[in-house]
């Protein structure tokens, strides 16, 4: 049976996706595990910063390296394809509560050709979409991150089919949303303190930081990843069958990993023009048959 994996992952790729994820918790997570009068504590404020312009360095490394490690013509045309559909969608909730049906072409897409695809196409579709949007910030880095996470997870859930393959990508997704937001409200939170008893207090105990972080999420956009989390959910469940089916129908056909055969090549040369033939000596005229009616020819009695 053919593979639909696009992408295979080896040392080195696991390894670069490692960096990238211990790089990024550390972006996102940097105000729980700062001791208080650290540096970063001190420099709170430019900190998400310093961290913004790390992240595009370090996903580049890993999409390099998962590029390197086995995704061919073949795959790098349905990554751009899943990457534009993914940038065309994205304005289209922009300004509602919620509306976000991006992140259901991803999972599914994660789904069928592999978690290194799905890295990739996280990372690379929020990328698009920015430069489509003008949404380019120091906020895209942290989506980048979040998005190739999503991807990676989506790919490495466990192979089953039917009714329960949609329940689990229906129930991952649910999760997946609203952890998106969830996120993201860390890249920017860190900037925020005012005093007030939902904003980040440097210096402060982990488990205070944490009450104000979930704080500022319910009193912020809780309304926003919630209604993503319950649209991303549906829509699996809605459209998962036949958009899986089609994607797989493309997997078939691409043949990712199908062996290359090469056909043998007859290394004899021959002419465009054929030389015409020499000339054969003039064969000897045939002797006729003896007519009866001569004398001296026998006759049959």
């Amino acid at each position: 049976m053919t593979s639909t994996t696009a992408v295979r992952l080896g040392p080195r790729s696991w390894a670069a996706i490692g960096l990238a994820t211990v790089i990024g918790l550390a972006a996102f997570f940097w105000p729980f595990i700062a001791e208080p009068g650290s540096t970063a504590v001190a420099h709170s404020t430019d900190a998400p910063w310093v961290f913004a312009a790390i992240i595009p360095l370090v996903l580049l490394v890993v999409v390099a390296q998962i590029l390197d490690g086995g995704m061919d013509a073949k795959a790098v045309a349905l990554l751009g394809v899943l990457a534009a559909v993914i940038a065309i969608l994205r304005p289209l909730g922009a300004g509602i509560a919620g509306i976000e049906p991006i992140w259901v072409v991803l999972i599914l897409g994660a789904r069928v050709f592999g978690p290194g695809f799905g890295f990739s196409l996280g990372a690379l579709s929020l990328v698009a979409s920015g430069l489509l949007t003008g949404g380019v910030g120091p906020w895209l880095p942290f989506q980048m991150l979040a998005a190739a996470w999503m991807g990676l997870g989506a790919g490495l859930l466990p192979r089953v089919r039917g009714r329960r393959e949609i329940a689990l990508l229906a129930g991952f997704g649910f999760i997946a949303a609203f952890a998106y937001g969830l996120l993201l409200n860390l890249w920017f939170w860190p900037f925020i303190a005012d005093g007030t008893q939902i904003a980040f207090a440097p210096g402060a105990a982990i488990t205070e930081n944490l009450a104000r972080w979930f704080a500022f999420t319910a009193s912020t956009s809780l309304a926003f990843d919630l209604p993503r989390a319950v649209l991303t959910a549906g829509l699996i469940v809605l459209l998962g069958h036949p958009v899986l089916s089609a994607l797989r129908r493309s997997a078939r056909r691409a043949a990712f990993e199908a062996p290359v055969a090469f056909a043998a090549v007859n290394t004899e040369l021959v002419p465009a023009f054929p030389e015409p033939a020499m000339n054969p000596a003039p064969a000897a005229p045939a002797t006729p048959p003896p007519d009866p009616g001569l004398p001296g020819t026998a006759r049959a009695t």
